[in-house]
């Protein structure tokens, strides 16, 4: 069985794409994560240590989009993933990763990809 954590609307900038200048100053992203896991053990026993304590996890993933640079999202999204499964009590993880204000000629709220590890 497992049981779902999520996390919606985490965002940071970052210096991530492909177009001319998307590397020279931060652009904003956003991320959404599901994580599958067992919660029936914090559920008795109202203990953190017993399920994912979120801030420091969304801290990782800020540091991460913050911190490196990659030319695809898709990159960024499997490395984020990766921060979220480096807990081995996670099952399964599914990460939302959207590029906000694409640099693209249409009008475009968002570019993303969704992978689920």
């Amino acid at each position: 069985m497992s049981d779902l954590i999520n996390l919606r609307g985490l965002r940071a900038l970052g210096k991530h794409g492909l177009a001319p200048g998307e590397k020279d100053s931060a652009q904003p992203f956003e991320v959404d994560l599901d994580l599958y896991l067992d919660l029936s053990a914090a559920a008795r026993s109202d203990d953190i240590e017993d399920t994912i304590d979120y801030g420091p996890l969304s801290v990782r993933i800020v540091d991460l989009i913050e911190g490196e640079s990659f030319d695809l999202i898709e990159i960024l999204a499997e490395r984020i993933a990766e921060v979220a499964k480096s807990d081995a009590r996670v099952e399964k993880v599914t990460v939302s990763l959207r590029k906000l204000r694409p640099p693209v000629a249409a009008h475009l709220d968002s570019a993303g990809v969704t992978i689920t590890r």
